[in-house]
């Protein structure tokens, strides 16, 4: 029986591949192939109830060799340490590519949310701040919300992490996490910025193409924040969504499924099933939907050796972290479907996040057309960066080419710095 990878090895991987592609000098080499810090936190929180359970959560800081460690923290119920520090590293990977100098990080707790009340998530939220400590700060390592997290969520972390400070220190560090609400500081735009980088990404291909993407078809998994923006933001170019699927059901609807009535149902449910305006499908289904794209918005590992024979799409467009593993990616690539990883596609998020950090830093407040300029300019750039790699090796695949462009840059940093001492 053969191995199935974890997430990590996935990840280190598709790092050895460009790696190797690329003759990364090998120093730089070895210190990419580990996350610098890892922390793991056990806390106790008294519920509701008056119950006390202990729980557990994750920190790792991949690189910070371009800048502060940056990246998300997630509430779910599979976090562990190797999907953490998988995590990490592709936020490295991120930055990098995007041009922008922070690190790699990534977090979170291994709790089913839903499970919770309002005052119990506040209260673990807070107790995890306290447990992580020195271990984040507004110029070391800055969380952001993630997959069950939100600005509520980044609210709380950031007033327990002011109140743990010398009162001279706060008005200096509300930068110290980002995607926070827009009153105590975020950034307008934070909330659709994954969704928009995704569709500025599917923009530029189709121009460079010479499709109308208004005349294209797609079906999106996941329907979330990043999800539900990307379709809504998809709308108004007249593209047609055929099908959802999330943690509730699949749903389809050849003659298209409006993006924001689905989201106003999905606000109120929870979920896209029942929808009325389309039919329930099981997942097998789903995933065989003919159409032209099709964009992964849910939790990694999701194209795999069983999943990606079944998919009849022209190109996928990773909007989740992680979504195709190893042998997805090869039987994607023999079967002539072109996909642009996670590392391009989703890194509207941590861009805007890095606009959030400066306006806090310089104590201004960008108006929506800016935010939205500048992240168009960085994706477009990024985009660019890994189409000439890509060229450059023959027509590479957009993964490692994406892979190439981040090494480049942090192998030219490593060796500019040098090593200390």
């Amino acid at each position: 029986m053969s191995h199935k990878l974890s997430l990590y090895e996935n990840v280190s991987q598709q790092f050895s591949r460009a790696a190797d592609l690329m003759e990364l000098d090998a120093d730089v080499r070895k210190i990419l192939a580990k996350p610098m810090n890892e922390v793991s936190v056990n806390f106790p929180v008294k519920l509701d109830n008056g119950h006390i359970e202990v729980f557990t959560g994750y920190r790792v800081q991949h690189s910070n060799v371009l800048g502060p460690f940056k990246g998300g923290l997630r509430y779910h119920p599979m976090v562990n340490m190797d999907e953490v520090r998988a995590l990490a590293t592709w936020m490295t990977w991120k930055t990098a590519i995007a041009d922008i100098p922070m690190g790699g990080a990534k977090g979170g707790i291994q709790i089913s949310p839903h499970a919770y009340s309002m005052p119990e998530l506040e209260r673990i939220t807070r107790r995890f701040t306290f447990a992580l400590g020195n271990t984040i700060g507004p110029d070391y390592d800055i969380p952001a919300p993630d997959v069950n997290t939100n600005a509520q969520i980044m609210a709380w972390l950031l007033d327990t992490y002011l109140s743990t400070i010398p009162p001279a220190e706060r008005q200096r560090s509300l930068h110290v996490v980002t995607g926070k609400p827009i009153e105590l500081g975020g950034s307008v735009g934070r909330d659709k910025a994954t969704g928009q980088g995704v569709v500025y990404v599917i923009e530029q291909w189709t121009r460079d193409r010479g499709l109308d993407l208004g005349r294209l078809s797609y079906f999106v998994q996941g329907y979330g924040n990043v999800g539900s923006w990307t379709g809504r933001l998809l709308k108004p170019f007249g593209a047609r969504l055929l099908a959802v699927e999330d943690h509730t059901g699949a749903i389809t609807n050849a003659d298209g499924i409006d993006a924001d009535d689905l989201h106003a149902y999905v606000a109120v449910t929870h979920g896209v099933a029942g929808y009325p305006q389309a039919s329930a499908i099981n997942h097998e289904t789903f995933l065989r939907t003919q159409a032209d794209i099709f964009i992964p918005a849910a939790l990694e590992g999701q194209i795999t050796a069983d999943t990606a024979p079944l998919l009849n799409v022209q190109t996928v467009f990773e909007a989740a972290n992680g979504p195709t593993d190893l042998e997805g990616d090869r039987i994607l690539a023999e079967r002539g479907i072109e996909l642009l990883p996670d590392i391009l596609c989703n890194s509207g998020g941590v861009i805007v996040s890095y606009f959030e950090w400066l306006q806090n830093k310089r104590s201004e407040a960008w108006e929506l057309d800016e935010v939205d300029t500048k992240l168009r300019k960085r994706m477009l750039g990024a985009y660019q960066r890994v189409r000439n790699v890509q060229r450059e090796f023959g027509d590479l695949d957009w993964r490692t080419a994406a892979y190439i462009v981040a090494l480049r840059r942090l192998e030219r940093v490593y060796k500019d710095r040098g090593i200390f001492p």
